[in-house]
């Protein structure tokens, strides 16, 4: 191998690239062929690469049955980002900057945290929300699946912050700023990459999310898309167009949401790796 051309090389490697990913893609692929196949050519041996005689009938009882779900789940994912941004933002500024005696413990925590499981997490809410008659309530599942979230920003927020020069903070205490003000005008605005990093995961988890959801919303008037699938696949199991319809719509915010927000992603992961 090490006596081939090194162009030949770079290229077998693109080659070999491009095939795994094809491979990878390949459920994403089917799933859109299905979405528009007719119900009649769903059967059919060998079965249709491309959907010769394609329709929008799957997608047209998305549009009919789904949407409350969808919305829900928006509404859930966008309080759950607030929610995080709100609680994770300020903790990891503490951490990084004030230093408070046991910052070390409460970030080994955080860490554990990280790794209950959360079904556990789920029948620790439901007795919670059982008591508080906050069961099947998008409060409650806005503050479920913001437990995920929080414990990885902040630690994402603590390693971008503590590469933020100490002698911008000092500038601003000798402007006569205090910790908030310093915060809110000059740590915050320089984070912005960890915020989208944070954002976009915390998003991605609250929409992806059923533990929580059957647990905690199952049977109530604001359930999110991941019920709306589960429900749509037990009551229309031969329909499979409208069911892969259903989980293309669903994947659409979080593709797009992913693919504007990458490059921000990419210097909010890695933030706090290398030191200048």
């Amino acid at each position: 191998m090490n006596d081939l051309p090194r162009g030949f090389r770079g290229t077998g490697k693109t080659a070999f690239g491009l095939a795994l990913t094809a491979v990878m893609l390949f459920p994403v692929y089917w799933m859109l062929n299905v979405s528009f196949t007719r119900d009649q050519d769903m059967r059919k041996s060998p079965p249709d690469l491309f959907p010769v005689d394609g329709t929008l009938d799957g997608y047209r009882a998305v549009f009919d049955q789904q949407l409350p779900y969808l919305g829900t789940s928006l509404v859930v994912g966008l309080g759950t980002v607030a929610l995080t941004v709100a609680l994770a933002a300020p903790a990891g500024y503490a951490l990084a900057k004030l230093r408070p005696r046991g910052g070390g413990v409460l970030s080994f925590l955080f860490l554990v945290a990280q790794m209950i499981p959360g079904i556990i997490m789920a029948m620790g809410f439901y007795a919670i929300y059982l008591q508080l008659g906050l069961l099947q309530s998008v409060p409650g599942l806005i503050v479920a699946d913001s437990t995920l979230a929080v414990p990885f920003a902040v630690l994402i927020f603590t390693a971008f912050m503590s590469g933020i020069p100490g002698e911008l903070l000092q500038a601003a205490q000798m402007d006569g700023a205090g910790p908030l003000r310093t915060f809110r005008s000059v740590v915050l605005p320089m984070s912005r990459n960890s915020v989208v990093t944070v954002s976009l995961f915390a998003f991605l988890w609250s929409w992806s999310d059923f533990v929580f959801a059957s647990t905690l919303a199952r049977g109530g008037a604001y359930e999110p898309i991941t019920l709306g699938i589960y429900h749509y696949i037990g009551n229309n199991n031969q329909e499979w167009n409208a069911i892969m319809a259903t989980a293309v719509v669903a994947s659409l915010p979080a593709t797009v949401i992913l693919v504007l927000a990458q490059r921000y992603v990419a210097a909010g992961v890695t933030a706090g790796a290398v030191k200048d």
